[in-house]
C-alpha cells in the first residue's frame, strides 16, 4: 500500500484533465493505496523569487496554499499530476506549483514514482512532448524520482468530453497498477 497524492492543475469545472485524475484515484484506492486529492483551483499559490531563504530554513517566506500542498508532495510515496495543455505547456497553475518546490529540493523527500495526466484541444505527440520535457526537467531535479507514466488525450475541447475517452479507462488501470 501506498501514500498517492494527485495534484489536479485545471481550474475549469468537471474538467477533462480532472477527469483522468478521478479515474487514477478509483483505480489506486481499488488497489487498497491511500489517495489524496488536491485541486489547485482557488488555492492561494505565489511565485517563487528566488531569494533561495527556503535552502537554509526548509521553509517557504510566503505563507500560502503552495507551502502546504509542498508538504504533502513530500510526504507521498507517488505523485500524480493532471492538467491541461496550454500553448503546448502544462498549466500556469502547476508550472508555479512545481517552482515552489524548492523547499524539498535536495531535502527529506519521501517519492519515488512520479505520473503526468494531460488532455488537450489539438490532438499529437508533438503536442504533449513539450509538455513532458517540461516536467522531466523538474522531475531531474529529484534524486531517485522517476517518471513511471503518463497519458495524453487530445482533441477534447468542451468540459466532460473525457467520459467517451479511451484514456479514461487507461487512467484507471495505471491507477490500479501501483502497488
Amino acid at each position: 500500500m501506498k501514500r498517492v497524492l494527485v495534484i489536479s492543475s485545471s481550474f475549469r469545472e468537471f474538467s477533462n484533465s480532472d477527469g483522468l485524475a478521478q479515474e487514477f484515484i478509483q483505480g489506486a484506492r481499488e488497489n487498497n493505496n491511500t489517495v489524496e486529492y488536491i485541486s489547485l483551483a482557488g488555492q492561494e499559490i505565489k511565485f517563487c523569487t528566488g531569494c533561495f531563504t527556503c535552502q537554509s530554513t526548509e521553509e517557504c517566506v510566503f505563507e500560502d496554499d503552495a507551502s502546504r500542498i509542498v508538504k504533502r508532495m513530500a510526504t507521498a510515496d507517488v505523485l500524480v499530476f493532471a492538467t491541461p495543455i496550454y500553448y503546448f505547456e502544462m498549466s500556469g497553475q502547476m508550472k508555479t506549483l512545481l517552482d515552489r518546490t524548492l523547499p524539498i529540493y535536495e531535502k527529506n523527500y519521501k517519492f519515488k514514482e512520479v505520473y503526468l495526466l494531460a488532455t488537450a484541444i489539438e490532438e499529437g505527440d508533438e503536442v504533449f512532448n513539450a509538455t513532458k520535457e517540461g516536467f522531466l526537467g523538474w522531475i531531474k531535479c529529484f534524486e531517485g524520482a522517476e517518471l513511471k507514466g503518463t497519458i495524453f488525450a487530445g482533441g477534447l475541447n468542451e468540459a466532460g468530453e473525457i467520459n467517451s475517452h479511451p484514456a479514461r479507462k487507461e487512467a484507471y488501470e495505471m491507477g490500479r497498477s501501483i502497488s
